[in-house]
């Protein structure tokens, strides 16, 4: 008669399994350890890369609109300085600065190991399991937009006056004279048909807000405006202490009717470095309105009812990192928003 026996023992084939499954799951946690390492190693770069191709667009996009050339040449030595100071390393790749399109520049930036020169990265955890090297890149544009609205000293010039044009940093210096239809005179006493002209004040702040495209009324005679004074004091102090006074102006292409009734077509935004004016008698009305403001007796303001502007228009280059937006709806006239369009 045979004997029961109690219990059983286990199969030999399954000896050791738990030692398996634990190396299997090392191995894992390993593995998910090291991709975690590598994509943050990942987006550190892409995010220098990016601030890199950013700060190049930018940068080559305000020497296209200085007016002081925008050679290819002059494009890649300034996206290369900035996009290898975004970089840790102080090393990147820009691919590409591309100047083709009108008012646009778009950069491409890419990995760069600054040790070995390798396009890259080096030292991925990842490749202990037999993963490629990783490259990153990075791309902005950045584009030259032209104002469509804004606020500002109730003024408006005649497109007549403005002079600036092409690479010239600075128009002609001139006399600007009272309402349209009046003149524009420039150093040699050349004269053209232009002027300028108040712009409706209704809240008496000396400050008026306008829109490209659309009409802006005006406030007629050849009274001084009162609530400007502040302002007027405000450049007669900046001047005094030997600082340039630049104003953004709309600027106006066709003026209609008369008096209360008469409308400005404004058609974009121009900068005016002002040397002196008079809009009225006395300071601060009027200030620098005579020869010794200009050394040329062809650009002083007369006595009397005469009412003028002197100055000249300048480029004017501003910078708005924001990202977003096209262009704006104004002609170029030489002021220059930098932007980020993506």
């Amino acid at each position: 008669m045979r004997r029961l026996r109690h219990g059983s023992r286990k199969p030999k084939n399954e000896r050791g399994a738990a030692g398996a499954m634990v190396a299997v799951m090392v191995l894992v946690l390993v593995g998910a350890g090291a991709m975690a390492v590598d994509v943050g190693q990942i987006y550190a770069e892409r995010a220098e890369l990016q601030n890199g191709a950013d700060s190049g667009a930018l940068a080559v996009a305000q020497i296209c609109a200085s007016g002081g050339g925008c050679t290819q040449a002059q494009a890649d030595a300034a996206a290369n300085a900035l996009a290898n100071s975004n970089a840790r390393d102080n090393a990147s790749t820009v691919k590409s600065v591309d100047l083709s399109v009108a008012n646009q520049v778009t950069v491409k930036t890419s990995t760069l190991d600054g040790t070995s020169g390798a396009g890259f990265l080096h030292k991925m955890f990842a490749s202990a399991l037999n993963t490629p090297p990783a490259t990153v890149g990075a791309t902005a544009v950045a584009g030259l937009t032209f104002p469509g609205e804004g606020g500002a000293f109730p003024l408006a010039f005649s497109d007549e006056c403005w002079d600036l044009a092409g690479s010239s940093a600075t128009g002609s210096m001139q006399k600007i004279s009272w309402k349209p239809g009046v003149t524009c005179t420039n150093p040699s006493g050349h004269v053209v048909p232009g002027g300028w002209g108040w712009l409706d004040d209704p809240d008496a702040d000396c400050y008026a807000v306008t829109t490209t495209g659309n009409v802006v009324g005006s406030d007629p005679g050849n009274n001084k405006p009162m609530q400007c004074a502040t302002i007027l004091q405000g450049w007669i102090n900046k001047m005094s202490a030997g600082d340039d006074v630049e104003v953004t102006f709309p600027v106006y292409d066709t003026s209609t009717g008369t008096g209360t009734g008469a409308l400005y077509h404004v058609i974009g935004y121009a900068t005016f470095r002002i040397l002196g004016w008079k809009f009225g008698n006395g300071s601060p009305y009027e200030y620098r309105n005579t020869t010794a403001a200009t050394g040329n007796s062809n650009l002083a303001c007369n006595g009397g009812n005469d009412r003028c502007i002197i100055g000249q228009f300048v480029k004017y280059v501003t910078i708005d990192a924001a990202t977003g937006g096209g262009a704006g709806s104004g002609q170029n006239l030489g002021t220059v928003i930098v932007k980020l369009i993506k």
